[in-house]
């Protein structure tokens, strides 16, 4: 299942490990996933992929960092980015996860409004990221509507043209993208970027953890509009969120164009099953 190479690896980091206990462990699409018990007692998380994702991996722990600063909300402690053979791989601590609960979600509201609040003085991030597979820009801009037009969107719709779908109604969004923002001028707050509901859980003690970021500095509304996109965080939450930090007046009017980013990701990752939702999204977009 894992390569007696990479094995060994893990071993010099940790300790010898349990290999007849090795789990593989689903939930995601992109990388395979293993729970590795030591010998010793602790157990770990590892993620395998090629090698060209290295550079991926190493911007997650970069990103876990973070968020890790930030001091607001747990996130698993890496071990190790690294090449064994022709396996890269991210090794961290594993999170025994369990059912949530209102008040976990409630905290989780409360706590993601603390890290919101550790700012920058520009919009972007050090390095670029990937949100799924698909690169992600960043770099640093002082203008949130020019960084996230052809940072985030912008490229998106590029990447739909070059995959075959229409673009048109995106280039007319693109070019009245401020009039969404008259009266909002957002702070670069430290974001999640991909908060959808398989990116959080909950271990002992009703604790929330946040994990697989695509972390960069942008307008808090981002990270609660995609809280919205899938489900999965409850009322609690965004009484908590609110409480801590209520919204700015106009944010229904902005969930849409923040998920249109990562609708349309969807669709160029996955295909057409996607190309509706875009397109509705584009023509209340274009019409509100």
């Amino acid at each position: 299942m894992i390569p007696s190479e990479l094995l060994r690896s893990i071993a010099e980091l940790v300790g010898e490990v349990d290999s007849a206990a090795i789990q593989s462990v689903g939930g995601g699409s992109i990388n395979r996933s293993y729970r590795i018990p030591a010998q010793d007692g602790s157990v770990y998380f590892l993620k395998t992929n090629k090698v060209s994702a290295l550079d991926m991996f190493e911007a997650e722990r970069a990103g876990l960092f973070e968020i890790a600063t930030a001091g607001a909300i747990r996130v698993p402690q890496v071990v190790a980015v690294a090449v064994a053979g022709d396996t890269a791989f991210l090794l961290m601590e594993f999170l025994d996860l369990r059912g949530s609960s209102g008040a976990a979600a409630g905290r989780l509201g409360s706590m993601l409004a603390s890290q919101h609040r550790c700012t920058q003085s520009e919009f972007g991030w050090s390095r670029d990221n990937t949100i799924g597979s698909t690169k992600q820009i960043n770099g640093w801009d002082p203008d949130w509507i020019e960084f996230f037009r052809d940072k985030r969107l912008r490229y998106q719709l590029d990447l739909a043209q070059k995959n075959g779908f229409e673009s048109e109604r995106g280039k007319r969004l693109l070019q009245r993208l401020p009039d969404f923002f008259v009266g909002h001028q957002p702070e670069p707050s430290l974001l999640h970027g991909d908060l959808w509901g398989g990116n959080w859980g909950v271990v002992a003690a009703d604790e929330p953890v946040i994990f697989d970021p695509a972390v960069y500095y942008g307008d808090r509304e981002s990270d609660i509009a995609m809280t919205r996109l899938f489900g999965g965080f409850g009322p609690e939450f965004y009484a908590a969120y609110n409480a801590a930090w209520p919204l700015d007046a106009g944010f229904e009017r902005r969930c849409d164009l923040y998920n249109l980013y990562h609708v349309l990701n969807h669709l160029n990752l996955f295909g057409g099953g996607y190309l509706r939702q875009v397109s509705d999204m584009l023509e209340r977009l274009i019409s509100s």
